[in-house]
């Protein structure tokens, strides 16, 4: 087993193990303040420390972590749910209108930056976590859409895929039985890619204010709460930082290893 998939693997297990452990458990009470123990350093009653308002930070990044891959994972779903489906369309209507307009669809949001767009979308539905999922949603769909179509249109040409259609099957059910189990593969690595995008853009959004509100605890809004206390406190700062690093470098280590396990073309030697 490759060392990039152990490592991701422990290092994404460390964040999912953090959220799903605040779920019944936290140190301390992340909506409870206690003013006269503000920024503590770490110690043995408050482990990471407190933050300016006297919370507990251990249990500020466990419950930030169930936030952060809550907001990322269902965008992810969202974008897995429609921009498979279209990418499955495009391929099998290669050449056509219908694949044009989807390309064409996909061109017209890659050409903005998808944190711009997130933004915008936040900035007029509102902040929350809600719409921070729509906005991050609705970039992954494009991605997805690409990636399906990419990986489906090699398939299209086989032999087998002619077979089926001599055979009488529709484009739809070939897409469903021999297409995208083929490029299952791609989907599960391109989909822990942007599970960790998806943590960035969530983090980026609570940073300016537009992702989950208080009281709900996000790493993100940690970050944008701590810069102005790094020299008095800098433990609020850097704990919120390290949880975002490790919990994004042990999802794309994650991707890599399943990217080396899945696909045998590349695989690299020991």
């Amino acid at each position: 087993m490759r060392a990039s998939l152990i490592l991701g693997t422990l290092l994404s297990g460390l964040a999912l193990a953090a959220a799903l452990a605040s779920f019944v458990w936290t140190p301390a009470d992340v909506t409870q303040l206690a003013i006269a123990q503000k920024l503590l350093p770490p110690s043995g009653q408050h482990w990471l420390g407190t933050d300016h308002f006297g919370r507990d930070m251990l249990s500020m990044i466990m419950v930030g972590a169930r936030t952060s891959i809550a907001v990322a994972l269902v965008a992810v779903g969202i974008g897995m749910g429609f921009g498979v489906p279209l990418g499955l369309l495009a391929a099998a209507r290669s050449g056509g209108w219908l694949d044009e307009v989807v390309m064409r669809g996909n061109d017209l949001v890659f050409a903005f930056p998808s944190l711009v767009i997130a933004i915008l979308i936040t900035a007029v539905l509102g902040p929350s976590a809600l719409n921070a999922i729509i906005a991050i949603g609705i970039f992954n769909i494009p991605v997805f859409a690409r990636v399906t179509r990419g990986g489906a249109l090699p398939i299209w040409t086989l032999d087998y895929i002619r077979a089926a259609q001599v055979a009488g099957k529709g484009a739809g059910r070939i897409s469903i039985q021999h297409i995208l189990p083929n490029i299952a593969n791609l989907l599960i690595v391109q989909g822990t890619i942007q599970f960790s995008l998806g943590i960035l853009a969530e983090a980026g959004l609570s940073y300016v204010g537009l992702g989950a509100q208080p009281p709900t605890p996000s790493w993100g809004r940690m970050l944008a709460e701590a810069q102005t206390m790094v020299a008095l406190a800098p433990h609020v700062a850097i704990i919120p930082g390290l949880a975002i690093v490790v919990t994004v470098l042990g999802l794309n280590l994650l991707g890599d290893g399943l990217r080396d396990a899945l696909d045998p073309r590349l695989r690299r030697s020991p």
